[in-house]
């Protein structure tokens, strides 16, 4: 199994970063590569779609957990994909909030998937931490996706 975990400090209401993380039509503006549809609550259906010009895969979830404004938990369940996923929204001491994004993937092919895996993490967790930049100033703006900048918050 792969983890990977991310945060992002965001200049914003938990409510806030909640409708923003749930507003699946609009992700692609800010998740590079992905677009999404699907419902809410737990049971929704949720289907994304992550490629380039038409090119790529759709990734199948079912929400597993449904905590407003507080957690979403999807089970991944399609031929690429496999796994878990979640996102948290924690209130920051003193206003704002940290979106927190994790993946726990079944990988194909074992300790070989594994080992493999370990080679590609940086291409995987690179445009995520590009995203998760991009989201922290698209929520404060709600609908103009900012490019980052040198003042914009760190995924961790």
């Amino acid at each position: 199994m792969a983890e990977v975990t991310l945060s992002v400090d965001v200049d914003a209401s938990p409510e806030e970063v909640w409708a923003a993380a749930i507003d699946w039509e609009r992700q692609s503006e800010w998740m590079v590569g992905t677009t999404v549809r699907g419902g809410h609550g737990e049971g929704a259906r949720i289907v994304a779609f992550t490629g380039w010009r038409g090119y790529g895969f759709n990734d199948p979830m079912t929400v597993t957990t449904w905590d407003p404004p507080h957690r979403c938990v999807v089970r991944h369940h399609g031929a690429v994909v496999r796994g878990s996923a979640a996102f948290e929204v924690l209130p920051r001491e003193g206003g704002g909030a940290t979106f927190v994004w994790s993946e726990w993937l079944v990988l194909p092919f074992g300790l070989l998937g594994e080992l493999g895996f370990l080679l590609v993490r940086p291409l995987v967790l690179a445009p995520l931490r590009k995203s998760l930049r991009t989201f922290a100033g698209w929520v404060s703006t709600r609908g103009t996706p900012a490019a980052a900048s040198p003042g914009t918050p760190v995924p961790r």
